[in-house]
Formats: C-alpha cells, structure tokens, sequence
C-alpha cells in the first residue's frame, strides 16, 4: 500500500519541523521522515551521567512578549508550554580577552546595553547609541524580521560589510573586538561577512536572552507533538535514498533506505543543500545553479568538551563567556593553527537542580577545521549506526580535550580537581548528527562583496519541491523560522500567511 501526502517533509531539522507544522495548521497531510535516531538536527540534545546537554543551541533570544520569535513560536502554539530561563539582563553575554581580568558585557535591552558598555567605554557612548540604532534598522529591512510586512531585500542593506561598519562606528580597538565577540554564534569571519548577518544575530538577544531549561531538544519535542495533534505523521530511521520522477520530470514519491516509498503532492527539503541535489540529479538542474551551489564553502565546524563537574564545585554563572587570546583575534578566530589551539571558546554553565548557585556541567566549544579529522571521514558513528572510529581518533579527542581543560582553568582556577567527567564532540559527530556538510556550525560563508551568491529561493525547477533549512539563507532559530514561514509562503501564498499572522497578533493583543 502506498500512502500519499499532500506535503513530505525530508528531515526533521527547526526548519522542517516548523513548515510542516505550518502546513498541518492549513488541514493539509503532512508526512516528516528523519533518518536518525532523534529528531530536531541542530536542536537535538545528548544525556550523559544523567545531565542533559545540548548540541547546538545554548540560547534564544527574542522570546519576550511581542518580540518576533515569541510571536512565530505562538503561532505554532508552543510557546506557552517552552521553559524557559531568563540571562543575566546586564550581560547575558560576556567577551573576555587573555591581557586583563575584565568581562565586558553585552545586555538585554537597548538602553541597558548602551548603559553596562558606557561604564567601560566613557567617551563612546554616542557611537553605542548609532551602533544599536543601526542593528534595528537594518533587521527592520529583512522580510518577516517583524513578523509581517516588507517582502523584498533592500539590496544595499545586503552589501554592508561587518569589518567597515563597525569601524565606522567607532576607532576605539578594544569596543570594536567587545561588540564583535559573539560572532562565534555566525562562525567569526568579521571581515568578509555582511552586517546583515551581524545585525540579525545579535539584535534578538539584546531584545532578551534566554536559555532552554531542558536543552533545545525540548523545542522540537513540542513541535512534534503539536504536529502529531494535527493529524501529521513523523517517522524516525527513515533515511530518504531516492527521488522517484515522471516523465515529465514532477517528483511523483521518494524511496527510504529501508525500501518503504512515500508519494505526495509537494515535497520539502530540510536535508543538507548538496545532498538535496544529489536526489535531484544533477541533470535536472540548471548548470549555473549547480556551480554556484557547489562553489559555496561551508563555514567552519566546532570541537566540544562537555564538563561534568562535581557538586558544589565550582559556582554557576548565568552568561555565556566568549574568550579570545587577543582582541586581533576577534576578526577572524576561526583561522587559528594547531599550536594556538583553542584560541578563543564560547564557555556556558548549567545549574545545578537542588543548588542553582553552582554548576552541574560546563561546555566549552571552538573553532575546528574539518582537516583536523579527514582521515577518520569514511566512518559514521550515530545511535541508529555505531561504529568506533579507533584508538587513534580516542587520542586525539582526549588530547583536545585536555588543551581545553587547560585554557580554562586560566579563567577558571582548579578547575580540574572540580571535574567529574569529560565528554567530547568533533566535526565528525557535527556531520554524522545533523548531516551538514563537513560538519559545518552555520551553512555557507556569506559575502558582502556577494551577498546574493549564498541566497536561494524556497522554490527549485523542479515545480512541487521547495527548500528549507540553515543551508539556504539564514542560519539561527530565528533565522530558519522566518524561512520556513517563507518556504511555506511560496506554497500557500505569501497573502495567506500573512492574514493569519495578522490574526494571531491581533488576539494576541487582546488578552
């Protein structure tokens, strides 16, 4: 028996789950097919000695009431039910340099943002008022940044370029690196990337900062469960190996790996662009769509050490800590060499459940380039597929591990003797979990002298099959819900889903 949809989701990452239930909303039959274990791509979690620890997303920002995300994610009808902890509000974020013992901080709420940086920066505060003005214009400029309204790119806003602007805006070195260190959260390429990219990243959590209190898999959890309220099917283990066309080339059903075929009316692609268009087949696509997706280069991928630590060792601290070796190094960290290594971290702490005030567990991550790890690149290792990758691989981990350990504990002193336990995640983990190319944190590296270059329709030559996901446009929670409500525009009408919008925010208000 062959079942047929009216919408196949391929993969179950933020921005497949969040078309899908968007779809599901309208009445119509949605099927979403995960190859691995658990669902959510950058949103899944592990669980280590009991503790929870998240893969990819360590905070949120725009959750507040009547702030864009808080509104998306009331439309899906999660909201209420995500719990959430509120960040330190004067300084959620705090950048760190290894000459001095000063955390500079970035806080919640514009004016509180200009305040906490002025005490540090006297004479600059006019340069942080023009910084926060700019950020908000040019997220204003962004289809759907405000949830409804504006639906073209004001192309200028898109050539901007990071390294200029924040030089316009102020001579002093030390602000600019301070305003610069959370670019870790767009993978640190400061001098080619456009600002819109800066500007959209950090806006929402100057706006408000919060983290997930069960790890970020809890927002797929809900998602699923709202999906399977509306009547839509999810499937794990299902690894979709082939695209099944007609003869006039209209995708007609996909094949799994495990010989199950699903036909539907449209098809959405959450998988990795490039794995996409192996299903395609490449003849199917034009060739100048087909070089410039395959002349994109995947942003640098991460190396993660996951501390648990023993009670009541060390205090818990409600910010994430982004540390350089040295404010140069703010501009492009991810460029480092293996001597240097780690030469910046992003270091965030959990509570502990029965003491708060001190930490259960630590994680600190980096930069890592793929190369590091190409001569494990043949093997996969997953719950659903394990495999070792060696003795050889276990070293190397370890001896990363143990450079880590031993750049925090210059922030941290005596850390080692507080840690219980030590766990590690590569690029290869990255890959084999989320399926992003060679690992990849964010997608593809943007350019501001090519903006347009790394930017791709929801919509594909094949007619009944769409995009969606961190590999075509934005990266980010924020980024990829505002994509899949404009993947989902393209097959509802931009009109449609603007009305409901419209609808809920005006109830919304109401209450």
């Amino acid at each position: 028996m062959k079942k047929e949809y009216d919408i196949l989701v391929i993969g179950s990452g933020l921005g497949g789950l969040v078309s899908a239930l968007i779809l599901a909303k309208e009445g119509l039959k949605v099927c979403v097919l995960e190859k691995n274990n658990q669902y959510g791509g950058n949103l899944q979690t592990f669980s280590r000695d009991k503790l929870i620890f998240d893969t990819g997303v360590h905070y949120l920002g725009g959750l507040s009431k009547g702030q864009n995300l808080h509104q998306f994610f009331s439309y899906l009808e999660i909201m209420d039910e995500l719990e959430l902890h509120q960040m330190d509000e004067d300084g959620y974020d705090k950048i760190s340099f290894e000459d001095e013992n000063i955390e500079y901080p970035h806080a919640q709420g514009y004016e509180n943002f200009i305040e906490q940086l002025t005490a540090y920066f006297p004479g600059e505060k006019q340069n942080l008022e023009n910084y926060c003005e700019e950020i908000q214009y040019v997220c204003g400029q962004f289809p759907r940044y405000h949830v409804v309204g504006k639906d073209n790119y004001n192309e200028e806003i898109l050539h901007l370029n990071t390294k200029r602007f924040i030089e316009s805006v102020t001579q002093n070195k030390k602000l600019q690196a301070v305003l610069l260190g959370s670019n870790f959260l767009y993978a640190g390429d400061s001098e080619n990337i456009p600002f819109y990219v800066h500007a959209l990243t950090v806006n929402s959590y100057i706006q408000s900062a919060y983290k997930c209190v069960k790890g970020g898999s809890q927002i797929s959890k809900l998602l699923i469960r709202k999906l399977r309220q509306y009547g839509a099917e999810v499937h794990k283990h299902s690894e979709v190996s082939e695209f099944v066309f007609n003869e006039n080339d209209v995708l007609t059903s996909v094949k799994t790996s495990d010989g199950k075929e699903y036909t539907a009316k449209k098809f959405i692609s959450n998988i990795e662009i490039r794995s996409a268009i192996k299903l395609i087949g490449e003849e199917r696509l034009k060739k100048s769509f087909l070089n410039r997706v395959l002349s994109w280069k995947p942003v640098s991928s991460c190396f993660s050490v996951y501390l648990v630590l023993k009670p009541h060792s060390v205090p818990n601290f409600n910010y994430n800590l982004y540390h350089y070796q040295s404010e140069e190094q703010v501009w492009n960290a991810y460029q480092y060499t293996k001597e240097n290594w780690p030469v910046t971290y992003m270091l965030s702490s959990t509570p502990s459940k029965h003491h708060p005030e001190y930490a259960e567990s630590l994680t600190a991550i980096s930069y890592m380039d793929f190369e590091e790890v190409r001569i494990w690149e043949t093997t996969v290792n997953t719950v659903a597929e394990e495999h070792e990758r060696g003795a050889a691989y276990e070293k190397f981990k370890l001896e990363k591990a143990e450079r880590m350990i031993e750049a925090l504990e210059k922030k941290i002193p005596g850390l080692r003797n507080s840690i219980k336990s030590v766990y590690t995640s590569s690029p290869l983990s990255y890959r084999d979990y989320i399926g992003s190319l060679e690992g990849n944190m964010y997608g593809y590296m943007k350019s501001s002298d090519n903006p347009l270059k790394t930017m791709v329709s929801p919509r594909t030559k094949i007619d009944n099959l769409f995009l969606t996901g961190q590999s075509v446009n934005m990266h980010g929670i924020l980024g990829v819900t505002i994509g899949a409500f404009n993947t989902c525009a393209e097959i509802l009408g931009k009109e449609h889903i603007d009305a409901r919008l419209t609808q809920m925010i005006k109830n919304n208000e109401k209450l």
